[in-house]
């Protein structure tokens, strides 16, 4: 068996590989509607295309931007998308996930202004707006590494992912602990604000912390078992950071609705059906979201990038080959964005998952937004590929397929080395591809 490479040349070859797949995702030729406005109450995306976050692993020893970040940004800004959603920044140096995460805290919070700064004014000259700036405030949990090597701060043990050698017991957070955590999600709010970022979002995706409680069937005390007490540390974290930043400042969170994994280990995974989605628990979630912080955006994700990466990011070339076409795994994550926006059409819905169409991503994007699949089109891989490429879209010219992600996986590799990362297809001035 071998990886499914992409090798369309046409929409019509991509609408036909759909039929002989089972699929469908919306695709529309007219891409002009991404560079339509979408407004929020006290603030406005200029267009409907948004930047991923993606982690570079290049701050400081302190945890502030460094060279590299502030050329990463630089270059997304000019790229001119209505959302640039801020790379995983962590709220405490324990939650770092390698020596070189960004790490916003009072000492270091100039370099953070003059970053934000940067990202604005290079947007504004370069395109005549400024970007809505949302920074992803995260705790590693499993994946803390705030020296370099692995300290782990685990909700529970997974042998999905820990296999034969089980993390030890002194690594699972207590309840103590994670009592301890929502402060820490207020004060990086209040600092988030101070710096000039538009929003915050409270990370809740891709088996960090607050995304491995949701999945925490099987952890005793409060914090574990039953829904409400799965949620706790989000609900806890949104009321930490409401109270800390200032009127207006938005609250979301970039949230898986599907892990992936069977219970008692998935999020979003029907209890009795194997690796069958079941949306009812991330549905309620969101609606107390709703109901209890008015939330107006949110980025709809699923998967763990390390262990099931072709859930969260379809690709040609992977560790393993899927047992499903790349069309299915895009078809599903869209979906999933196309759920929620259908049940929630007064929250703005970014989706993704788009990359994997190469050139046709911007027509997939375009048929999310027009069919009211999702209000912004979500894009990772591709922006740090081609950052340049809302500009080439709404001068409506075709994306240029010498810039293109391929879809290798080297610059979610690169990250977990705890390496600089970006593209090393695409930009390999500065990121060096690893071995295999």
């Amino acid at each position: 068996m071998r990886h499914e490479q992409f090798h369309y040349k046409t929409l019509e070859d991509i609408r036909s590989a759909m039929c002989k797949t089972g699929v469908v995702f919306p695709l529309s030729y007219d891409v002009s509607i991404l560079n339509s406005p979408y407004d929020f109450a006290g603030s406005r995306a200029e267009n409907r295309i948004l930047f991923q976050p993606m982690e570079g692993s290049d701050s400081e020893q302190d945890g502030a931007p460094g060279e590299l970040t502030f050329r990463r940004y630089e270059r997304f800004a000019q790229g001119g998308p209505g959302i640039l959603w801020f790379e995983a920044v962590a709220i405490a140096h324990e939650a770092r996930a390698s020596k070189h995460q960004l790490f916003m805290n009072s000492k270091n919070l100039d370099g953070f202004k003059r970053l934000v700064s940067r990202i604005k004014t290079t947007c504004l000259r370069q395109n005549g707006f400024e970007p809505l700036v949302i920074i992803q405030a995260a705790h590693s949990g499993r994946y803390s590494k705030p020296e370099g090597l692995p300290a782990p701060l685990i909700a529970c043990n997974n042998p999905l992912f820990e296999k034969d050698g089980p993390i030890p017991g002194d690594r699972i957070i207590t309840d103590a602990g994670l009592e301890a955590l929502p402060s820490l999600f207020g004060e990086s709010a209040r600092l988030a604000a101070k710096a000039g970022f538009d929003g915050v979002d409270i990370k809740a995706c891709h088996r960090y912390l607050i995304n491995e409680l949701l999945g925490a069937y099987k952890r005793d005390g409060i914090y574990g078992g039953s829904f409400e007490n799965r949620i706790r540390l989000l609900m806890q974290s949104f009321d930490a950071a409401s109270a800390a930043a200032p009127k207006g400042f938005m609250l979301t969170t970039r949230l898986n609705v599907y892990d992936g994994f069977p219970y008692p280990y998935g999020f979003g995974v029907n209890q009795e059906k194997g690796l069958e989605p079941d949306l009812s628990e991330p549905l309620s979630l969101i609606r107390k979201l709703r109901e209890k912080y008015g939330l107006k955006l949110i980025n709809i994700t699923a998967g763990n990038p390390y262990v099931n990466p072709h859930v969260t990011r379809p690709y040609s070339k992977g560790a393993y080959i899927p047992d499903e076409h790349p069309f299915e795994g895009v078809a599903r994550i869209t979906d999933f964005a196309r759920t929620v926006q259908k049940i929630f059409p007064d929250i703005a819905v970014a989706c993704s998952g788009l990359s994997y169409l190469r050139g046709f991503s911007a027509m997939l994007a375009a048929g999310m937004v027009e069919s009211g699949s999702a209000a912004f089109a979500g894009f990772g891989r591709l922006a740090l590929a081609y950052p340049d490429f809302p500009a080439d879209i709404f001068a409506g010219r075709d994306l240029d397929s010498k810039k293109l992600c391929m879809t290798c996986g080297q610059c979610s590799k690169l990250l977990r080395a705890g390496k600089n990362s970006g593209c090393v297809v695409r930009d390999n001035e500065v990121y060096k591809p690893i071995g295999d």
